[in-house]
């Protein structure tokens, strides 16, 4: 771990008051904790709208599989990337609901265009995407 450094912040009563609210809400231990994972978060997002790095994530896809052709079209899309995924994950919701978690590594630009096919897909009813980092910096 990085040695710390301590800095002064001043912050407006009533945001420190939802600030504090949000640390004990969080299961924080202090002020720093809370502090410190929000700057992570920033930093991550950061990453993720201004290069083109390698990063990791997860992409979660809800969708029918009674749709027809649907479930050779998200596997044939998923072995276009077999460069970038690391595992799947597939769950039975209900009788007609799945939900497939992907689990990505590799760079945005690939990591985005993946996510875009297996949303445009007929069928997916939804999708997002977990973004995170490799931590090499952060």
């Amino acid at each position: 771990m990085d040695k710390l450094k301590r800095f002064g912040v001043s912050i407006e009563k009533k945001l420190l008051e939802r600030f504090d609210k949000y640390v004990r809400g969080g299961n924080y231990r202090n002020r720093s904790e809370a502090l410190r994972d929000l700057i992570r978060k920033e930093l991550v997002d950061r990453q993720w709208t201004e290069g083109n790095e390698e990063v990791a994530g997860a992409i979660i896809i809800v969708y029918n599989h009674h749709q027809k052709e649907l479930m050779d079209n998200l596997v044939n899309i998923q072995h276009d990337y077999g460069n970038i995924i690391i595992s799947s994950q597939h769950v039975h919701l209900d009788h007609d609901t799945c939900l497939e978690i992907v689990v990505v590594k590799g760079r945005i630009d690939e990591v985005f265009k993946l996510e875009e096919r297996l949303k445009a897909a007929k069928g997916v009813k939804h999708a997002s995407l977990a973004k995170s980092t490799l931590a090499r910096e952060i």
